[in-house]
């Protein structure tokens, strides 16, 4: 595992950057009131885990399991679903008087809504057109797996195939969306597209305010998966904003896929080429430039991990009842395999971790 300490913390990246302009919001207000209304929503658990805090020779362990969350099984569900219904609401709702649900399921028809996606972000879009009666067409790359596709279908989307990597099909997305009059609705951001990514990482703010809501002191550290960076970049924003200084903020990623990182270091957006990962949901080659900056505010450390390393920790949180992915489980396996690390990381036996289970397994798998 490599470790940088960012550069750029507290002051952010240089002006000249080629950043897209915009800010991470640290409010969750307007997506908690919106989940209210919806009968799926529930906080998902904040599992104390002293048998493995023990294991991984910390003082405590809290995971945020987003496994189960809204039914859709991954943290993603919070974001492309929330800015679906935030846009079926402003259609339709009065002040003072919200829309009734049988109008909110017919706001969107004749709006069709397209992304790229490696995984869960196009099942929210999926499950975000359906409710509202859009409709929803989601490209992947070649390298996701087929029972993905079928997933998506199942929630109501039409699958394209297109690339060999994450970044091609987020390439062909935004060329068909431009053709057909469609609206992109990604989870990345560049200069031109930064207004509904934005929205989607507001919507994720509600996984860290639940955190913040049920922990009766800040953690030390907080590990954050990361693919293009925006669910690290939402936690971080709000978790900065309630806590301050107080954690230290950790971003974790792919070794074959470790954009932030490079893009950190060289102090501006950049390409990281590399395998495809077992990682599949982290697997982006390219940061979102709103989470890139974002994160060199707020971050603290970003880690590269192997892949051999987290299917490790797969195992080991099988054994104590939790059930994820590679991807799910990138945040703590940063923590197991922190090795020699340790020391440079301040962490040692009275450390107080957080970390998220950001997916779970799908049935039969």
């Amino acid at each position: 595992m490599e470790l940088l300490h960012n550069p750029w913390r507290s002051r952010g990246l240089p002006e000249g950057a080629a950043l897209a302009a915009g800010a991470v919001a640290t409010d969750p207000a307007e997506p908690l009131a919106l989940l209210a209304r919806c009968p799926a929503a529930a906080p998902t658990p904040l599992r104390a885990l002293p048998a493995l805090a023990r294991t991984l020779e910390v003082a405590s362990l809290h995971v945020k399991d987003e496994s189960g969350r809204m039914g859709l099984g991954s943290f993603k569900a919070l974001g492309a679903t929330y800015v679906l219904a935030r846009e079926a609401a402003r259609r339709l709702d009065r002040p003072g008087r919200p829309a009734e649900a049988a109008a909110m399921a017919v706001a969107l028809e004749g709006c069709v809504y397209c992304c790229a996606s490696a995984g869960n972000h196009g099942l929210s879009v999926a499950t975000g057109a359906r409710l509202f009666g859009a409709g929803a067409v989601i490209f992947l790359a070649e390298a996701v797996p087929e029972a993905f596709a079928r997933r998506l279908r199942a929630a109501g989307a039409e699958v394209r195939r297109a690339g060999a990597d994450y970044e091609a099909a987020m390439a062909e997305a935004s060329a068909e969306a431009e053709r057909r009059g469609w609206t992109l609705l990604p989870d990345s951001s560049w200069p031109g597209q930064v207004a509904l990514p934005a929205r989607v990482m507001e919507g994720y703010l509600v996984a860290a305010a639940e955190v913040v809501e049920a922990l009766a002191e800040p953690p030390s550290h907080v590990f954050l998966q990361a693919g293009v960076g925006g669910f690290a970049a939402a936690m971080a924003a709000l978790f900065r904003a309630r806590w301050g200084e107080a954690p230290r903020l950790l971003v974790v990623e792919p070794a074959s896929a470790r954009c932030l990182m490079e893009s950190l270091r060289a102090g501006r957006p950049v390409r990281a080429p590399g395998p495809v990962s077992t990682m599949g949901r982290l697997d982006c080659k390219e940061p979102s430039h709103l989470a890139l900056g974002a994160l060199a505010l707020a971050a603290d450390d970003v880690l590269a991990l192997d892949d051999e390393a987290c299917a490790e920790t797969v195992a080991l949180l099988a054994r104590h009842g939790l059930r994820t992915t590679p991807s799910g489980a990138a945040g703590l396996a940063a923590l197991q395999h922190a090795g020699p690390l340790r020391g440079a990381l301040a962490l040692d036996g009275g450390s107080r971790v957080l970390a998220f289970v950001t997916e779970g397994v799908e049935e039969g798998a």
